[in-house]
């Protein structure tokens, strides 16, 4: 791991590392923000919340915008923030739309070619950074999985596909019921192939049926978001949960809209709520 900077914030740290990943093929970057106990002359390990970022995004938009800093510094958690996609691999089309390619790699594991070989970002968020920043920072392998937009899709998967793996989920304004999306369709489509069946294992709602752990399901929506009715439809995965008994607190919020404004007003809410599964509080 390369450390690319630091930055003192609320008596922690935030940090960007720079490693080679053997999952991907390429090289990335991601974003560490340790709380002051684990920094210091007597550092301890602290629980961790990986959060995935959405569509166009890197590891600095949560970092910069969301201001989860301030809480996850009181309750002693780790933030790590992934990349959203391998970058600078020349594949074809790979910087042609900002729905596909760089900056969207969906956070699951493509079998088409040219981006099989690459795409890999489920593996990647599960597996691989895990391994890494558990064997190298301060932090333990109790973890919590959170994300927006196409991250909050991504977390639903990563809980919903990995019993025992998180603590807890939760998400803002995810793409919950992707088969069924242009912007998941599309996706899809170029990183598995026509065959609907294969995206059926990567589709939240699809996979509530069918879930082997019942983690209680988080979700913040913004009333007055772009994409609630065209992208995001969190009434199926409402409506799934409902039908097979699985938990879910589905939290409209009048005005707010796809932003980081929305975020910001209401991560603290979500910190509090993976703490208290992660024993923090």
């Amino acid at each position: 791991m390369e450390l690319l900077s630091t930055n003192v914030s609320f008596d922690g740290e935030h940090r960007r590392y720079r490693h080679h990943s053997a999952t991907l093929e390429c090289d990335m970057e991601f974003a560490v923000y340790l709380p002051p106990s684990a920094v210091g002359r007597n550092p301890r390990k602290v629980p961790a919340l990986y959060w995935l970022s959405g569509l166009t995004c890197t590891d600095q938009n949560f970092m910069q915008k969301a201001g989860a800093q301030k809480q996850a510094a009181k309750l002693g958690l780790a933030l790590i923030c992934p990349d959203t996609s391998p970058r600078g691999l020349n594949l074809p089309g790979e910087d042609d739309s900002y729905d596909f390619g760089s900056g969207a790699g969906f956070y699951i594991n493509a079998t088409q070619q040219p981006w099989a070989p690459h795409y890999r970002m489920y593996d990647y968020v599960v597996k691989e950074l895990p391994q890494l920043v558990e064997s190298e920072l301060p932090v333990t392998e109790k973890r919590s999985v959170s994300g927006h937009s196409m991250g909050g899709h991504g977390a639903l998967i990563c809980a919903l596909k990995n019993p025992g793996l998180y603590a807890s989920v939760s998400a803002f304004a995810p793409i919950a019921n992707p088969t069924e999306c242009p912007w998941g369709q599309k996706a899809f489509k170029g990183y598995l192939g026509d065959d609907t069946r294969a995206w059926e294992e990567w589709d939240a709602t699809l996979l509530i049926p069918t879930a082997r752990e019942r983690l209680p399901i988080l979700i913040d929506q913004g009333t007055a978001d772009e994409f609630l009715d065209s992208q995001l439809n969190p009434d199926a995965l409402a409506d799934a949960c409902e039908k097979f008994h699985h938990h879910i607190n589905l939290r409209m919020h009048r005005g707010y809209d796809h932003s980081y404004f929305f975020i910001a007003s209401f991560i603290d809410e979500h910190l509090n709520h993976h703490a208290e599964a992660l024993e923090l509080r």
